[in-house]
């Protein structure tokens, strides 16, 4: 295994961390350790109907954990067009949440943020390392 399949599994897991916290959030109703006036506002984002899945409740963060355990898994293989697949659905899933933290709520959750860099990491990481990778199929 490289340094640099061992930092994406890293960063998976980190996710997992991260994700697993605001779940844990949502959950026990628990205020989050970041500042909640101004732009940058974690109550204001984990409290708009935004942070739940389809109206369920099930928070988003909630995918967000099942997101970066399966690619974390998925880093100790060699399945590089999962990985590139899976990679897009992270990228499109951060674009399309920072739009609704940005647009629709207002504010940024710094926790999300992190969540956010880490998938844009595992990302760059899929993306830098697929020329050089072999033809294996999945």
């Amino acid at each position: 295994m490289s340094r640099v399949q061992l930092f994406a599994i890293l960063a998976g897991l980190a996710g997992v961390g991260v994700s697993i916290y605001l779940t844990v959030l949502h959950y026990a109703g628990f205020v989050p350790g970041c500042p909640v006036t101004g732009p940058i506002n974690c109550e204001a984002v984990l409290a708009s109907p935004y942070a739940l899945i389809a109206g369920l409740p099930v928070p988003t963060s909630a995918a967000g954990v099942a997101w970066f355990g399966v690619s974390a898994v998925l880093w100790t293989r060699p399945l590089h067009w999962v990985h590139l697949v899976w990679a897009g659905i992270g990228l499109v899933t951060v674009v399309y949440l920072v739009f609704i933290e940005i647009v629709r709520v207002g504010a940024l959750c710094l926790w999300c943020t992190a969540a956010h860099v880490l998938v844009v990491a595992i990302v760059l990481i899929t993306v830098t390392l697929w020329p050089a990778r072999d033809t294996v199929r999945a």
